[in-house]
C-alpha cells in the first residue's frame, strides 16, 4: 500500500493499538529535548501533539540534530509502546512514542520573534505583528476553535427554530446607526461613496416588508469607533435576526433557548441561570447602577432619601432640598467592620468622589446591637434603625451612602456595587446569570438641551402615535437589552412599521420629514407598500466568546484583530495608496496640518 506524501496519521491519532505499526507524521516541533544521544521531540499539529525519538543507530540522526523550534517536518518511524512509568495520561498520545527512521524538512523557521511553546506572557505589538505564531499557542487555539464551533451551533441552533440565513450588503449607503461610517469611494461615479454597514438594520427590516418572517445572519458589523477593551475598533461579528407578526415576549422567546443553549454546550460546566428577569432600564440603573447589571452579585441598591431629609446630616439633608437628588444606600452584608469601610471609602475616592458615608452594625458592649459610624450619630438611632430594617441588615452588616443626582453618582455607585460584591465574596464566580433590560427611554436630553434619540431611533414607542404627543422624556420604546455578568450581550427591539409614527418620532428629535425621506427614503418607501409588525435584536458574537473563554480582552477571540490605535500590524493596514488609485477615484489627499 502506498503511504500518503505526508502523513498516514494526524498528531492526536496514534495510541497503544497502533504499537509495532510503521507509520509517518508531519508536524511543527514544539520543542526539542536532548538527553545525551537520545532526542526527544514534540511533534505537534492543528489536532494535537505526538512524542517522537531517534538516537545515534536511527539513520535520520544527524539531519535531525539540525531541527530547531517550529521547523515543519515530515518523520517516518515505528510505534514504540512508552515504558509503564513514562505514560503521560494527558495526552492522548501518551501511551506511545514513534521511533524515527526517516526524516524531511517541509519547512524550515527562523530564530523565533516570540516562543510557541509555554504561555508565556509577550508584548501585544509583537504577538499581533507575528500573530500566526500567537496563533499557533495552545490557548490561542483553543479560543478560535471554541469560536469556529460556537457559530456552528447558533447557526444549527437558529435553523433548528425555523429561521433562515440571507446575505445583506456589504458596500452600501451611508446610514445613522449612532457610529461613524467607514466609507468606500466609488469609482464609477467621481465623488460619490459608499458606505460599509455598522448593521444590516435597514436590511434586514426590508426582508420583513419583503414577506420573509424569519431572518438571520452571522453577520460582519463596520464601525468606526475608538477602541476598549470589550470592542473592537473596526468591525466585529453579531449573530442578526428579524422575526415578522411578533411581540417583545416572542422575540425573547426565539432567543432564550438558543443563547441559553449556546452557554449550556460551550460554558465549561458552570451553571447557567434558566430564569431571566425582566428589568426596566429605570430599576437597573437604580439598583445596579448599571443598564447591563452583573446578577451574580446580589447586592441591590436602595432610595434612602426619606430617611435622610431634614436629618442631622447636613450634607444630605441641604442635598435633599434641591430637586431631583436622592440618596442611595448599597448594602453590605457581612461588610460591618470600620477597616472595610474605610477601604470602601478610599475606593470612593479613587474614583473622584468625595467618599461614601457609612453606617456599620456590631455588637455593643452591652451586649445588644448597635450601630457605628460618624453617619449614625448625626442622623440618631430612630433613623439608623428604620434603614437596617428597609434594607434588611443585622449585626456585622454595613450600608454606604452616595447623594446627589443620580446620572452624577450611579456609574460610581455600580463600581462600588461590584467591588463590595467581589471584597465580601458575594458574587458567584462559576455562573452565567442573565437578565433583559426593557422600556428604555426613547428620547434624552442632550447637553444643550435638545431632545434626541437615546437609543435605536427605529424602535416603536411604547402607546404609538399617542405617546408622542405627550412629553418627549417619558415615551418608552419597546427597547430591550440582554446582560450577562456585566456585559451587554444583545440589542433589540420592536420596530417601528408605520410611516406617519416614524415621521413624528423623527419630528420630536428634530429631523424634518424630508430629512427622514434622503436618509431611509428606501425603508421609509417601503413601509408605504404594507409592512407588517416586526422585531428582532443582535447578540455580539466576539463577546459571547469571551465571556465563555473567560478572557477580558476582546482581541483574545478574533483571529487577526486590530490593535489599540485601530491598527493592522501583521497586514499593514491603514496604508497609503498609490498615486494612481487616487487619480482614479479622483480624489486627493490633504496633508495632515
Amino acid at each position: 500500500m502506498m503511504m500518503h506524501a505526508y502523513r498516514s496519521h494526524t498528531c492526536a491519532q496514534l495510541n497503544a493499538s497502533n504499537v509495532g505499526q510503521d507509520i509517518r507524521l508531519s508536524g511543527w516541533v514544539h520543542r526539542v529535548r536532548d538527553h545525551g544521544g537520545v532526542l526527544f521531540i514534540d511533534l505537534r499539529d492543528h489536532y494535537g501533539v505526538t512524542q517522537i525519538l531517534a538516537d545515534s543507530d536511527s539513520p535520520a540522526f544527524t539531519a535531525l540534530e539540525k531541527v530547531r523550534a517550529e521547523w515543519v517536518i515530515r518523520i517516518d518511524g515505528t510505534v514504540k509502546a512508552r515504558d509503564e512509568s513514562l505514560v503521560n495520561p494527558k495526552l492522548p498520545t501518551g501511551e506511545i512514542e514513534v521511533y524515527i527512521r526517516d526524516m524531511e524538512v517541509l519547512g524550515a523557521a527562523d530564530e523565533l520573534p516570540m516562543p510557541v511553546f509555554g504561555e508565556v506572557d509577550y508584548p501585544e505589538e509583537t504577538r499581533l505583528t507575528y500573530r500566526f505564531l500567537d496563533l499557533r499557542r495552545e490557548k490561542l487555539h483553543a479560543n478560535m476553535m471554541l469560536r469556529s464551533n460556537v457559530v456552528r451551533s447558533i447557526r444549527n441552533r437558529m435553523w433548528d427554530q425555523g429561521f433562515n440565513e440571507f446575505q445583506t450588503p456589504i458596500i452600501t449607503a451611508s446610514s445613522p446607526e449612532g457610529a461613524r461610517d467607514f466609507l468606500v469611494p466609488s469609482r464609477l461615479h467621481p465623488g460619490k461613496f459608499y458606505a460599509l454597514p455598522q448593521a444590516p438594520q435597514q436590511f434586514k427590516q426590508l426582508i420583513m416588508v419583503s414577506g420573509f418572517d424569519k431572518y438571520f445572519q452571522i453577520a460582519p458589523c463596520f464601525r468606526d469607533e475608538d477602541p476598549r477593551a470589550d470592542r473592537s475598533p473596526t468591525d466585529f461579528y453579531q449573530l442578526d435576526m428579524e422575526m415578522s407578526f411578533v411581540r417583545q415576549e416572542d422575540v425573547f422567546a426565539a432567543v432564550q433557548p438558543v443563547v441559553q443553549g449556546i452557554f449550556e454546550e460551550f460554558g465549561k460546566g458552570k451553571k447557567v441561570d434558566t430564569d431571566w428577569p425582566l428589568i426596566a432600564y429605570k430599576d437597573a440603573l437604580k439598583w445596579y447602577g448599571s443598564d447591563k447589571p452583573d446578577l451574580r452579585n446580589p447586592i441591590k441598591m436602595q432610595d434612602v432619601s426619606e430617611h435622610f431629609r431634614g436629618s442631622g446630616f447636613a450634607i444630605f439633608a441641604k442635598l435633599l432640598e434641591n430637586e431631583g437628588t436622592e440618596v442611595r444606600a448599597i448594602p453590605a452584608p457581612t461588610g460591618g467592620s470600620r477597616k472595610f469601610c474605610d477601604r470602601m471609602n478610599a475606593f470612593a475616592q479613587q474614583q473622584g468622589l468625595p467618599g461614601m458615608g457609612y453606617i456599620f452594625w456590631r455588637k455593643g458592649e452591652n451586649g445588644q446591637m448597635e450601630a457605628a459610624g460618624p453617619l449614625a450619630k448625626n442622623i440618631g438611632p430612630e433613623r439608623t434603625e428604620a434603614i437596617r430594617v428597609q434594607l434588611d441588615l443585622n449585626e456585622g452588616d454595613a450600608a454606604f451612602f452616595l447623594g446627589g443626582k443620580p446620572e452624577q453618582f450611579e456609574s460610581v455607585a455600580g463600581r462600588a456595587r461590584n467591588e463590595i460584591g467581589n471584597e465580601l465574596k458575594l458574587t458567584e464566580t462559576d455562573t452565567f446569570r442573565f437578565a433583559w433590560i426593557v422600556d428604555f427611554p426613547m428620547y434624552e436630553k442632550d447637553d444643550e438641551g435638545k431632545i434626541d434619540f437615546s437609543h435605536n431611533p427605529f424602535s416603536m414607542p411604547q402607546g404609538g402615535m399617542e405617546a408622542l404627543n405627550g412629553d418627549p422624556l417619558d415615551v418608552l420604546g419597546y427597547q430591550y437589552d440582554l446582560a450577562c455578568n456585566g456585559y451587554e450581550l444583545i440589542s433589540g427591539a420592536i420596530r417601528n412599521h408605520q410611516p406617519e409614527i416614524m415621521f413624528k418620532a423623527f419630528e420630536i428629535a428634530g429631523y424634518p420629514n424630508s430629512e427622514v425621506e434622503k436618509r431611509f427614503g428606501g425603508m421609509v418607501k417601503a413601509f408605504k407598500y404594507g409592512a407588517p409588525p416586526h422585531g428582532g435584536c443582535a447578540a455580539g458574537i466576539d463577546r459571547i466568546v469571551m465571556l465563555l473563554a473567560e478572557e477580558a480582552n476582546i482581541r483574545e477571540v478574533i483571529m487577526f484583530p486590530m490593535n489599540q490605535r485601530a491598527e493592522d500590524l501583521l497586514m499593514n493596514a491603514p496604508s497609503e495608496p498609490l498615486n494612481e488609485q487616487l487619480r482614479e477615484l479622483h480624489l486627493r489627499v490633504i496633508p495632515k496640518e
